[in-house]
């Protein structure tokens, strides 16, 4: 079995319901431009029904981390990813599974009998995405399922964890779960920031895991987010790394690397080094031009997807960042976070 499902992802799986809005329906239900928020009962229910009906909406499989686990799994070799999280028994359900097994990962879902499959309305402005999640199911994961012996197999023999932040709104004994083993076993565990509001609102959760972090991904957006909420008085992408990557670590045969994404300038990536000080490289994002961008949604999971591909091949730091650059860029000409058939194969730029 060595080599075979080596990458497990957990997170929440939704459903997107993806259509083209304007400025218009953003303000009737509130939302931002380019922003992730968790829908608000009494205000956004309407929002899914509205895209179907009256913005040819399309439905694709979502949810960050099942996006980034088909993406990794597009570059990786046959059975390299397994994915974990809580659908419904329904027909939004079956279409999750049908695409997420059709890109070749794994399942091991919780099935919740009473709650539909979560959902996240997706509004396309411009290059811009607004995401407004209603969970549903994707928020009943429970620990119990993780550690069935089946599933614990699973994560037993991977090597490396990834987890979306979103994920802290819903079971942190589950990520605490995979975060003690790969501290114990000396595994990888990578966690990506997500969103603004998680560092906003889900500090304490997200403080508590971050001792177990190797690599934390994110944009410049959660990064001062991050920085507002943990009193990091500078604005300045690098010194907000530097700041991260040199926090307490529990598994101290690794240093801590923050990879933060910034649209079209380079990607900053710091590691910590012996002493406090840190190493930092920039890398260059692929450059596309605008007539060739479809969609923007699912970009940032593009490229945590071939980010991680290149950390479970083995590949140096500057590698496995310009794969996650070409396959964000190759994300975005299609529809949604989705990629491109046939495959095609990563060449370094």
């Amino acid at each position: 079995m060595a080599g075979k499902y080596e990458l497990l992802c957990l997170e929440n799986p939704l459903l997107d319901i993806q259509g083209v809005g304007d400025e218009k329906l953003l303000e009737k239900y509130g939302l931002k431009a380019n922003d992730a928020i968790l829908a608000d009962p009494e205000k956004h229910m309407g929002l899914y029904d509205d895209l179907i009906q009256n913005y040819n909406a399309v439905l694709i499989a979502g949810g960050a981390a099942q996006n980034t686990a088909r993406g990794a799994q597009y570059i990786l070799a046959p059975n390299s990813t397994v994915y974990i999280g809580c659908i419904g028994k329904d027909k939004y359900g079956e279409t999750l599974e049908k695409i997420t097994s059709e890109a070749g990962v794994k399942t091991e879902y919780l099935y919740d009998e009473k709650t539909p499959t979560g959902r996240c309305g997706v509004v396309i402005t411009g290059h811009n995405r607004s995401l407004c999640t209603d969970l549903a199911a994707s928020n009943n994961y429970k620990l119990e399922h993780l550690k069935q012996e089946h599933v614990w197999k699973q994560v037993e023999n991977a090597q490396v964890f990834y987890v979306g932040g979103y994920h802290l709104t819903v079971c942190v004994p589950a990520i605490k779960a995979l975060a003690e083993e790969a501290a114990a076993k000396n595994k990888l565990f990578i966690l990506n920031l997500s969103a603004p509001f998680i560092a906003q609102f889900f500090k304490d959760p997200l403080d508590e895991i971050l001792p177990y972090v190797d690599i934390l991904i994110g944009n410049e957006t959660e990064a001062a987010a991050f920085a507002e909420s943990h009193n990091i008085e500078s604005k300045d992408v690098k010194e907000i790394a530097k700041s991260i990557a040199n926090g307490p670590k529990k598994n101290t045969k690794r240093v801590r690397t923050v990879v933060i994404t910034q649209g079209t300038d380079p990607t900053v990536a710091v590691s910590a080094k012996e002493g406090g000080d840190v190493a930092v490289k920039e890398v260059a994002v692929h450059a596309i031009s605008q007539d060739k961008i479809n969609d923007t949604n699912g970009a940032g999971d593009a490229f945590a997807g071939g980010f991680v591909a290149g950390i479970v091949q083995g590949k140096s730091l500057g590698s496995a960042i310009d794969m996650g650059q070409w396959l964000a860029k190759l994300s975005i000409q299609e529809l949604g976070p989705s990629y491109p058939q046939p495959k095609q194969t990563y060449t370094a730029s």
